[in-house]
């Protein structure tokens, strides 16, 4: 495995450990000033926010929404930097649990998250 795939994996995995603790700051500290996330609604090609301005609101927003959050990874590799991890997204919301499977592709750029693009099953 050459650096900048090391280099990837580590920031990806670093990405998705603060994701899972909700830690707004660190994920943004994670992304480009240009980042991108394209998100998985609405259906049928989700919405793309550019910036960290806009980004950050969609972490925020989310992690209000669904304080209980949670990304277990399936499978991650990377070459170069662009990554694949196929995850399972668990959430709780009215009481009720819920997940569903999907995969996010991310692209890396100078050491950091430059691009985030969310598909999901079904």
């Amino acid at each position: 495995m050459n650096s900048e795939t090391s280099k990837t994996l580590e920031i990806v995995n670093q990405f998705n450990q603060d994701f899972n603790n909700h830690n707004v700051n660190q994920i943004m500290e994670l992304m480009t000033d240009d980042c991108v996330f394209e998100n998985t609604r609405p259906s049928p090609d989700g919405e793309r926010f550019v910036g960290q301005e806009k980004v950050r609101k969609v972490w925020e927003e989310m992690f209000v929404r669904s304080p209980k959050a949670k990304f277990e990874t399936e499978e991650i590799f990377a070459s170069g930097g662009r990554c694949v991890v196929r995850w399972i997204y668990h959430w709780e919301r009215d009481g009720k649990e819920g997940h569903v499977r999907g995969v996010d592709i991310f692209k890396v750029r100078d050491g950091k998250v430059a691009e985030k693009l969310s598909y999901v099953k079904g």
